[in-house]
């Protein structure tokens, strides 16, 4: 069974017991999330394709943490003017486990 999944403006392949990393959610851990955007849905050989989405669909998945990703380095450098900017960025982030798809 799989089921593509719109959020956060991406789209996310998901199957039952799938952990994914999606753009921050404001839930706390242990809440369930109900994502009611699905834009396809496969099971065994039968397959539905929403325009843009498939009505009487939702997939219920569970936080399990929220965090931040990997520091990236933005370094700005301009040589002979004695200008160098060094900043990081870490993306965040909500960890969540698919638990049924309907």
């Amino acid at each position: 069974m799989l089921a593509v999944i719109k959020t956060g403006g991406k789209q996310y392949l998901v199957s039952p017991n799938d952990k994914i990393k999606i753009e921050k959610i404001d839930k706390k851990e242990g809440e369930k999330i109900i994502f009611d955007k699905v834009l396809l849905f496969s099971k065994e050989d039968k397959i539905e394709i929403g325009k843009p989405f498939i009505k009487n669909r939702k997939v219920i998945a569970e936080v399990i943490k929220q965090g931040k990703g990997k520091k990236i380095i933005i370094l700005k450098f301009k040589r002979k003017t004695r200008y160098k900017v060094k900043r990081g960025y870490r993306h965040p982030f909500t960890e969540v486990q698919i638990i049924k798809i309907e």
